[in-house]
């Protein structure tokens, strides 16, 4: 089941969310997808189904991709739920162009607060507006008692049922900031909200299943031995998280060790051939990462022995002279890359991109609210999706590799390697 809505903001992180923890403590197996290129939703969802949550995106990871993954998680799951992204029909590829091509019942998450019966007709436009579209139900957020709740089930069709209902409440709520909800692991009793959302959930109205879906089973090629005998250190902490699962199974399926490291803690790196910095939020401890001498010199010195490095977005930011936040504060950074970044008030670039280097074409997205000044020209330039996004620059800087794009590795294994060769 796909749970989307008609705009962002509707409550379906959280709706998901007490829907897989919901049904996992009635012993279903639930394994969780997120829509489009996103790293802190599936932080939540991950937690709530107790699985990695993998991203679904016809564009940058292609269909047959796509269904592979659905059809791997069907083989050990009895629920599988996808997040949708932004409304129903928003963007190129939309959740409704993915739950098409992929023949996926929608169920649509609706702010109910202040609508009695038209709440039934944002429904009905919503599952009408696109024929072929399979819609299971609706999902009501934010009612206000039991009472509501049958009211809008009353002003449904029979053939659009209510599927579950969730009442407003402060404690179950999920923080955000300006790249959206705030990471897991920074939210101190995440695992209560989310168990109490689940049990408001199971108080409110009956929690119905999901029509069943068949995935024919899709056949991916074996990938090539190429990094077999490297071993990569990754930055992981809360000031570099995001990371997708499948970069991560792709770098391994092609034989390399993975190994992990903190920028935040850690005075040394781990024993590897490259080192991989992904994005975060290295803005919001500038303090603890600019004090941290010793790890900054040891890449410095790895940097200068050879060494591949590989840098997206907020690793991209770390390695630069200095990083300016939001405030005005100014601090030190690895110093790798010549150049320097402030964090603006608006968002500077969103978007899909390809990137076409030596071995082809890999596709990915950006998302950031700093702004870049680098004096070294770029090795490539992105391809933007999107009419009002602008190019990203691809840094080459001796063995190091930057961009502000997060990749998706498993569309161009070989390109991938070649990262962290």
């Amino acid at each position: 089941m796909l749970l989307s809505a008609p705009a962002s903001g509707q409550g379906k992180t959280t709706l998901t969310a007490a829907l897989a923890h919901h049904h996992r403590s009635q012993g279903l197996r639930v394994r969780v997808f997120k829509t489009g290129p996103d790293f802190i939703d599936p932080q939540i969802l991950a937690l709530a189904s107790g699985h990695a949550v993998y991203q679904l995106d016809l564009w940058m990871m292609g269909e047959s991709h796509c269904r592979a993954l659905l059809h791997h998680a069907a083989g050990e799951a009895d629920l599988i739920l996808i997040e949708g992204v932004m409304g129903l029909y928003d963007g190129d590829s939309s959740s409704a162009d993915l739950a098409l091509a992929l023949d996926v019942p929608v169920a649509v998450v609706i702010d109910a607060q202040g609508m009695a019966q038209t709440f039934a007709a944002v429904a009905l436009g919503l599952t009408q507006y696109r024929p072929g579209l399979r819609c299971t139900g609706v999902i009501a957020n934010k009612v206000g008692s039991i009472g509501h709740a049958q009211l809008l089930q009353a002003a449904l069709p029979d053939e659009l049922p209510l599927l579950a209902a969730l009442p407003k409440a402060a404690a179950i709520e999920l923080p955000s900031r300006h790249l959206g909800l705030v990471q897991a692991e920074e939210i101190d009793d995440l695992t209560q909200r989310i168990q109490s959302a689940a049990e408001l959930l199971a108080t409110t109205s009956p929690c119905r299943l999901p029509q069943t879906v068949d995935f024919a089973k899709v056949t991916e090629s074996a990938l090539p031995p190429l990094l077999a005998g490297r071993r990569i250190a990754i930055a992981r902490d809360a000031a570099f998280s995001f990371i997708y699962p499948a970069n991560l199974d792709c770098l391994r399926a092609m034989g390399a060790e993975l190994c992990f490291f903190s920028p935040l803690v850690d005075n040394t790196l781990p024993e590897a051939d490259s080192v991989y910095l992904p994005g975060g939020y290295p803005e919001l401890h500038l303090p603890t990462l600019a004090a941290n001498q010793a790890l900054k010199q040891a890449l410095q010195a790895y940097h200068q022995a050879g060494k591949p490095i590989y840098a997206e977005c907020g690793g991209l930011l770390y390695l630069l002279d200095s990083l300016t936040d939001k405030q005005g504060h100014s601090a030190a950074m690895a110093g790798l890359l010549p150049g320097s970044a402030r964090m603006q008030a608006r968002l500077v670039n969103l978007g899909m991109h390809a990137l076409r280097l030596e071995h082809g074409e890999i596709r990915g997205h950006s998302f950031h609210h700093s702004q870049l000044d680098c004096p070294l020209p770029p090795f490539a330039l992105s391809l933007p999706q999107r009419q009002r996004s602008h190019v990203e620059a691809f840094f080459v800087h001796g063995s190091l590799r930057a961009s502000y794009l997060h990749l998706y590795f498993p569309f161009n294994p070989s390109l991938a390697a070649g990262l962290f060769s």
